[in-house]
């Protein structure tokens, strides 16, 4: 078994979080977060991005503490909508690949969940000045990643139901 990987290696200079590989010893939803934080680590990037200047620790227990069961599980949509409504009201859910697409370009931040492979995940994303997109936590090897929203739909969006959870302004 690999060492975990040190926590501070799961943070860009900039204070998003990119890798949740370096959370094991945090927990959610009763197991170590490294295995299912991609919700919680999505929800806390949206929030940093719009400068709501909280503590990826409070998001993590927030959304732990909204779920009903406390079983081993992922973020379930219906808390994360209820976690959105709360923090980010103007928040706004589009659903469908093509339809995602259209509305991200008109965001400056959001959540993409949706399937990388065959798993289930959430993955946050902010606009860059020059229109293209800055991802965070994507999959081992795209932690922090700059491209084009069309590129990322194509390349890492399996077919099945995608949902873009966006906002327009802070």
């Amino acid at each position: 078994m690999a060492a975990p990987k040190p926590l501070e290696l799961g943070f860009a200079q900039d204070g998003y979080i990119i890798d949740q590989d370096c959370f094991s010893s945090f927990v959610y939803r009763t197991i170590p977060a490294n295995l299912n934080g991609c919700g919680w680590i999505a929800a806390y990037n949206l929030r940093k991005a719009l400068d709501h200047g909280i503590s990826f620790d409070e998001v993590r227990q927030e959304l732990d503490d909204l779920h009903f069961l406390k079983v081993p599980g992922p973020t379930l949509m219906c808390v994360m909508r209820k976690y959105l409504k709360q923090y980010v009201p103007q928040y706004r859910e589009t659903v469908g690949r093509e339809e995602a697409l259209m509305d991200a370009q008109e965001s400056i931040a959001g959540i993409f969940r949706y399937r990388e492979g065959r798993e289930p995940h959430f993955t946050s994303y902010i606009r860059q000045e020059d229109g293209s997109f800055r991802f965070f936590n994507m999959a081992d090897d795209f932690e922090d990643v700059v491209m084009p929203m069309e590129q990322f739909i194509a390349e890492h969006c399996a077919p099945g139901t995608v949902i873009l959870l966006w906002v327009r302004e802070k």
